[in-house]
């Protein structure tokens, strides 16, 4: 019967969001992990790394397989989840650290975020793990991470933290096996280190919350922000290392042409770390499943919409890149699965291009705050995808990236359902176009842009009027 008086809602989302909030308003767990590729699920099968729980949470709920990162780095695209707004427009252009410092990169105090309007409807808010939305300045936090030429992690301060009062998190810190944190009342220079895998400290502090820190009378919201996979991908327990030790990693190669041979320096890379990196994530995946069994040993799970996700994927050698910052797939695509037994039915959505900054108004619309959502925010809400079962194909996606030392140089493009388009500018003139066919071209070998005027030009305008619509200064290149 709910879901008829749902289904009924739908044509009109303002009240279907009004009908949402009166009823017992669901919780929320967001669970997020860092370099995660879209590709590497179980379930999907298309790499070999064994996720159960996550395939088990997927068959629970509704399983995004064409989602993806707009921003493929991590600040930015944090950036655009807490604020809903792209970039040019929420000042986090690119990584939180020294050298983007004095070009104001890093969350604004003044943003109101998903997690300011749960705070202020009565959620009991946590965050525990990595955050990467903070400037670092001097005199540096002392972590191995801020004594280079460039220093990455700093604390954030309660009068930044948007909403979230309980509070176990760092800025940026990729030693997995010897994390380190402040607590929600701990000043600047009170860190302390943890010897624990981060995800299996992060997920024990997520169940403690769920049992000590929250009244059940009350919603609640917690943000789960795991590391791994992110580089580094050898500082994982052993146990997972095993898992994978006899895998046969030049197979899994042989009908992959973006990776490079081997003996090449990406090619060897890719080699040397795909083992490690799925034992990374079978790792998550196992903390994962911690904590949703705890939601379900306590009787929440019904009415807890849990998200998994990834801020962005990793090429890791393909295409001869090491990191992520980049449009192929291996950056953009990420693994997005939303559960929420009440009201959502299960299934697979292969068609829904739905990205990670997305989840700001989609959450709060399905949580019945849609009234709420702030003006400003940009990004797509697709509660209807989620409520109805409907899938939503002809949804283009934007991507970004910017220089902030520079913001006249750098690539906007769009992905849609079957291209990907990007056009890259320095000091304001465009010198170069990137055009892929990804249905005919997977695995984004041939840059087909001089072949294909007519669809140059037509993605040119089309990339012209979504950057108009959006406010941005690129637009002007064009």
């Amino acid at each position: 019967m709910k879901r008829l008086i749902k289904k009924t809602l739908l044509a009109f989302p303002l009240l279907a969001s009004t009908y949402l909030q009166a009823q017992n308003p669901p919780n929320l767990v967001f669970i997020m992990a860092d370099q995660w590729r879209g590709d590497a699920l179980g379930c999907i099968g298309k790499e070999p790394v064994k996720t159960p729980y996550l395939d088990q949470l997927a068959s629970e709920g509704v399983n995004f397989t064409n989602a993806v990162s707009s921003y493929p780095v991590s600040s930015p695209a944090r950036g655009m989840l807490m604020t809903g707004m792209y970039p040019h427009k929420n000042k986090v252009i690119g990584n939180c650290n020294s050298a983007n410092a004095p070009y104001g990169v890093e969350l604004p105090q003044d943003a109101r975020c998903w997690s300011d309007v749960l705070k202020a409807n009565g959620y009991q808010t946590g965050y525990i793990g990595k955050w990467h939305l903070d400037s670092p300045y001097k005199p540096y936090v002392d972590t191995y991470n801020n004594r280079g030429a460039i220093a990455w992690n700093e604390w954030c301060p309660k009068e930044r933290r948007h909403g979230f009062d309980y509070w176990i998190a760092y800025g940026t810190y990729d030693y997995h096996l010897k994390p380190m944190y402040w607590n929600t009342d701990a000043p600047r220079d009170s860190f302390y280190y943890v010897n624990q895998w981060g995800p299996e400290y992060e997920s024990g502090k997520a169940i403690e919350f769920l049992n000590e820190h929250i009244d059940r009378k009350k919603p609640f919201a917690l943000v789960v922000s795991m590391n791994p996979p992110h580089t580094g991908y050898e500082l994982v327990p052993d146990k997972y290392k095993e898992i994978y030790k006899d895998l046969d990693v030049e197979k899994l190669c042989t009908n992959r042409p973006d990776i490079p041979a081997k003996g090449t320096e990406m090619g060897d890379y890719f080699r040397n770390n795909i083992r490690n990196y799925y034992a990374c994530m079978t790792g998550v995946d196992e903390n994962v499943g911690r904590i949703v069994n705890e939601l379900k040993r306590l009787g929440l799970f019904e009415n807890t919409i849990v998200v998994f996700t990834s801020d962005h994927g990793i090429c890791m050698g393909a295409h001869n890149q090491a990191g992520k910052d980049i449009f192929y797939e291996e950056s953009m695509r990420i693994p997005l699965i939303v559960s929420w037994p009440e009201e959502i039915k299960p299934k697979t959505d292969t068609s829904t291009m739905m990205a990670f900054a997305d989840l700001y108004p989609t959450l709060l619309s399905l949580m019945g705050f849609q009234k709420q959502t702030p003006e400003k925010v940009q990004t797509f809400n697709l509660s209807s995808v989620l409520l109805s079962g409907k899938e939503n194909p002809n949804i283009v996606q934007p991507y970004y990236y910017i220089q902030p030392s520079n913001q006249t140089t750098g690539y906007r493009g769009l992905r849609t359902a079957t291209h990907t388009f990007a056009i890259h500018a320095t000091d304001g003139k465009i010198d170069d176009i990137i055009l892929f066919d990804r249905k005919l071209d997977p695995y984004q070998i041939d840059n087909i842009a001089a072949q294909q005027p007519k669809l140059v030009n037509q993605l040119k305008g089309q990339l012209k009027v979504w950057l108009k619509k959006t406010e941005d200064p690129f637009f002007n290149y064009l």
